[in-house]
């Protein structure tokens, strides 16, 4: 494989395995099994809300609302329980058919009405996040019930149960979309809208289905957060929809649509998880957080541009000058076969 293939396949693992090397000498504390943990526990958090925005920008659009839809799940899973005595699976029900709600609103309006995605669900991010700051008045809700306590604290061999959930949720996610026929039509969507609207699929549909994972899943998030920080909060998930676009985006997920894989968002999430934890070890000032994921956005997003215009095209290249050279002498020696065959049979 040439160097820009392997870059191509390999280099995202490659810039996380140089980060873990280069933390482990700057810290003493980065390579312990605490650490780890941690890490892995936050990265998983942002992994399900990924996993979301990842079946939206597949179809082509963009989902800005997921952090506070994070946010309206988590005080309502809490409140619902705490204010009205609800049973815990029925606030939880609730929380996750509000962020389902808020993510077939912003497929519907962005497929019926022909809304840009962006204005959407920039218009339903100031929606959820008003209405969880009006429901707490600004106040976090405390306690959680105890059920999802226990489920934040769980643990199976020592592994964090919110681990494991979050990589159910991530093959789930890759058996949908590899080996079903609406995983199939979310790629044709993405890539070729037109094209998969002639040959029979129900485009609308399938941008509205995308919507509402993304929504479901970022409710889903909601609650892990809550289990983790011990309260409902209308502040959770303040600039996470910028944390995930960056991730998944990082992880080989085309702005345009119709190219992704869900193996690259997990390491896309962890790479952006392994940069926050670094910049904890090292005492960076905390509004630095904010510099580095912009500096990343931007980058990621350059990069997308550079492999689908550069780097692929160029690959693709190679590939078929080596098919055609292979080809060449291929189509000599039939030549020379039958020019030989011609000679014995005159003679």
């Amino acid at each position: 494989m040439s160097l820009g293939a392997v870059l191509n396949r390999f280099g995202l693992l490659i810039v996380i395995l140089i980060g873990v090397v280069v933390m482990s000498q700057l810290s003493p504390v980065f390579f312990t099994r605490v650490n780890f943990t941690n890490v892995f526990y936050v990265a998983s958090l942002v992994a399900v809300v990924a996993i979301g925005q990842m079946f939206v920008l597949l179809v082509g659009g963009i989902d800005l609302s997921v952090g506070a839809v994070v946010a309206v799940s988590s005080v309502l899973a809490v409140g619902l329980a705490q204010d009205f005595g609800l049973p815990t699976w029925l606030s939880v029900l609730v929380a996750l058919l509000a962020g389902t709600a808020f993510g077939f609103v912003n497929g519907f309006l962005t497929t019926k009405f022909q809304i840009s995605a962006l204005i959407v669900t920039l218009g339903t991010l100031s929606i959820a996040r008003g209405f969880a700051f009006i429901y707490t008045g600004g106040s976090n809700i405390a306690p959680i019930p105890p059920e999802l306590r226990a489920a934040g604290r769980a643990s199976v061999a020592g592994i964090p149960v919110v681990i494991i959930f979050a990589l159910v949720i991530a093959i789930i996610a890759h058996i949908v979309l590899s080996k079903t026929r609406f995983g199939r039509s979310i790629y044709a969507v993405g890539g070729n809208p037109i094209a998969a609207r002639l040959s029979g699929i129900r485009s609308d549909r399938i941008v509205i289905i995308a919507f509402v994972i993304s929504g479901f899943l970022a409710a889903v998030g909601g609650l892990m957060i809550s289990a983790r920080l011990g309260a409902g909060s209308a502040s959770a998930g303040t600039g996470l929809e910028l944390t995930v676009i960056a991730a998944v985006v990082i992880g080989g997920t085309s702005l345009f649509g119709g190219e992704g894989r869900v193996l690259g968002t997990l390491l896309g999430v962890l790479l952006l998880g392994l940069v926050q934890n670094s910049i904890n070890l090292l005492a960076v000032p905390a509004n630095v957080d904010l510099v580095v994921s912009g500096v990343v956005i931007v980058l990621a997003a350059g990069v997308d541009v550079y492999r689908r215009l550069r780097l692929e095209p160029a690959l693709a290249r190679r590939a078929l000058e080596k098919q055609h050279a292979t080809a060449v002498p291929t189509a000599e020696q039939n030549e020379r076969s039958r020019v030989k065959s011609e000679e014995k049979t005159s003679i």
